[in-house]
């Protein structure tokens, strides 16, 4: 088919009501959209190799401490706190886009809350580590491993506390608004991947781990 044949039954279609044929369709993400999957991607390729690190030397230490002294009890906590960070910036995204402007704070609020809380408990449960029990990143293969790979997530989650923050003041200031919602939905994308990817790694370092 040429590309003048193309383009009269895409207009005839816009006219008609029916749908243009394949291949005329414009893509439906934006290049924006399509920059953050990428990023993500990219990610995705980082973190499966600081994972596969992290199984590869497992169990391979000769000395304490091992992975026996990580507190369960206290990351289950903070897991629930960052998993319900996914649904409380699903809904402020929702509430955004139908422009309800001060529950999208309130939400968006939350999840920024969940997020520090997950961090705070990620620095308690470190100082413990360091502290009480004598892990160290250098202190041995475990060691190592895990505070590259914890350390690494928490990082992650630290840029997007810090990027909901910036569009929580913007959003407060009417920058980000429903006609305007485009950077507040790759924030939730990514955040929506950080979610992700820490239900990997509990369940490598916490459960398959000990």
């Amino acid at each position: 088919m040429s590309d003048t044949m193309a383009a009269n039954l895409a207009a005839a279609g816009a006219q008609g009501g029916f749908a243009p044929p394949l291949g005329v369709h414009r893509a439906n993400l934006t290049p924006q959209q399509w920059g953050m999957l990428g990023f993500l991607l990219s990610e995705v390729a980082f973190f499966s190799t600081l994972i596969t690190a992290y199984v590869a030397f497992m169990g391979q230490d000769q000395s304490g401490p091992t992975p026996a002294i990580l507190s369960l009890r206290l990351v289950i906590g903070t897991t629930i706190c960052l998993l319900s960070s996914s649904g409380t910036i699903h809904v402020a995204e929702k509430r955004l886009r139908e422009g309800a402007r001060s529950q999208f704070l309130l939400w968006w609020s939350a999840t920024i809350a969940l997020g520090v809380i997950f961090l705070a408990g990620t620095a308690y449960e470190w100082h413990e580590l360091i502290t009480e029990r004598g892990l160290t990143i250098s202190r041995n293969l475990f060691g190592t491993t895990y505070y590259t790979l914890v350390g690494f997530h928490a990082l992650h989650v630290t840029m997007g506390v810090l990027a909901m923050s910036i569009t929580l003041v913007l959003a407060a200031r009417g920058a980000v608004n429903a006609r305007n919602h485009a950077g507040a939905q790759l924030v939730a994308w990514y955040w929506h991947f950080v979610d992700a990817v820490w239900i990997v790694v509990f369940t490598v370092v916490y459960l398959v781990g000990r």
